[in-house]
């Protein structure tokens, strides 16, 4: 087993354990000695932590193939950790939500939006409620009124799709979160959990990624006939992928702009990408700018999200 493979393997484990092999040098490319250690690369805990792994694991296997570098892929524990962690060197690469890479961005100077799926560019999330709550179908924003008075459950406190934006819309709908619902606001920490909680009944309603409630949907993971959508938000922009701003000189000048041409590169020519691209939801990785994020930032500083 190669160098890079055997470090892809033991980066499944805890975090903690993950930091330590970095630091000792696990990922060096096979047939060198020393080197700058492996590029590091995460994503927030959005999902179920085992289809999460398998996703990074690829996308791992993809960049080192690609980039001739050792890559290790970095569990972290939830959102706020992804954020510390890049601020503090121990993440190279992060596959953000919309308001996590904007936190990193201003935590981290130097930090550099890379790229982002093709459906990144107009993201959407989906109101969920428990058939037996009494909740109807909405069709515009002026509808989600009638949240009012539920038990509500967001996802992460950090999710842009889970959390910021549809506390955006329910502001326009007239709706205060903190103070309109039956109760504070639940925090899930996961797409998936929350679509578990409202068909559990322990919320009436809650907000979620599209694309996760599509892909439960079709799997037939959720019942349907227990939960239902009620609305689906306007787009948004939300993922993308952040690379540290240490990356030149840890890998050589240049590194940057060949990080970013691999991440365009995934464009499904071969049945691995083809492959990587699925479990990504996407049809394609495309070019993103930091001002493709601003409209997110103004609302999470509205908000008080970041400062």
């Amino acid at each position: 087993m190669s160098m890079v493979r055997t470090c892809r393997a033991l980066s499944a484990g805890t975090l903690g354990v993950a930091v330590v092999l970095g630091a000792a040098g696990c990922g060096a490319s096979a047939g060198v000695e020393e080197g700058p250690g492996p590029l590091r690369i995460s994503a927030i805990p959005d999902v179920d932590p085992s289809d999460l792994a398998e996703r990074e694991e690829a996308m791992a296997a993809y960049l080192a193939d690609e980039l001739d570098v050792a890559v290790e892929y970095v569990p972290v524990s939830d959102y706020a950790a992804s954020v510390s962690l890049f601020g503090t060197g121990d993440l190279d690469v992060v596959f953000y939500g919309g308001l996590t890479g904007v936190q990193a961005r201003l935590r981290t100077e130097g930090a550099a939006v890379l790229a982002q799926r093709d459906i990144d560019e107009r993201f959407r999330s989906v109101v969920i409620a428990h058939r037996d709550a009494g909740l109807e179908p909405v069709e515009d924003v002026a509808g989600l009124a009638e949240l009012a008075g539920s038990r509500f459950t967001f996802g992460s406190e950090s999710s842009t799709s889970g959390r910021l934006m549809p506390a955006y819309f329910l502001g326009q709908a007239g709706v205060d979160p903190e103070a309109d619902f039956a109760g504070a606001p639940g925090y899930s920490g996961s797409h998936d959990l929350t679509i578990d909680l409202v068909e559990s009944g322990s919320y009436q309603a809650g907000a979620v990624n599209l694309q996760v409630w599509e892909a439960r949907t079709e799997a037939g993971t959720v019942d349907t006939d227990v939960v239902q959508e009620i609305f689906t938000t306007p787009a948004y922009a939300d993922y993308h992928w952040v690379g540290a701003p240490g990356l030149e000189e840890r890998f050589g000048g240049g590194f940057t702009d060949r990080l970013r041409q691999a991440l365009l590169d995934v464009d499904g020519s071969d049945a691995e990408e083809t492959a990587l691209l699925e479990q990504y939801g996407a049809g394609a990785i495309v070019p993103a700018e930091p001002g493709d994020y601003d409209r997110i930032e103004q609302i999470a500083r509205t908000l008080g999200l970041v400062g």
